[in-house]
């Protein structure tokens, strides 16, 4: 599958990177499952997207990886505007909450799994 470039705003490269050096305690839970091409696809933490940072994105997949976590609480219209318009540009979500990472690991993971798949026979 050929990766689609999404444009990003240059501005957002320095605060991606200041995000994966301080990463919550549930993305590095869930970076641990996804690093290393641990589902024969890679994933990238905290990249740029338009004018958004999405906390793990597949660009052969055109597949964003979200953890919501207290920071979300809030946010909610901000967040569903916010996927809508990058799901105009292809890319599909996952979405799981802080709780869900921690507590039920196995269904994230088989929920991630059974997306990988589904997308990769596309």
């Amino acid at each position: 599958m050929r990766n689609k470039i999404i444009p990003y705003n240059p501005k957002l490269k320095n605060y991606a990177r200041h995000l994966r050096k301080n990463s919550t305690q549930t993305e590095i839970i869930l970076w641990k499952l996804l690093k290393n091409r641990s589902f024969n696809v890679q994933f990238h933490r905290q990249v740029p997207l338009l004018e958004f940072i999405v906390d793990f994105y597949c660009h052969e997949l055109h597949l964003a990886i979200e953890v919501d976590g207290n920071s979300h609480d809030y946010k909610y219209e901000y967040d569903i505007s916010r996927q809508g318009l990058l799901e105009t540009h292809g890319i599909i979500f996952l979405r799981f909450t802080d709780f869900e990472v921690k507590k039920d690991y196995f269904s994230v993971e088989l929920a991630i799994r059974e997306k990988v798949k589904e997308l990769s026979e596309k």
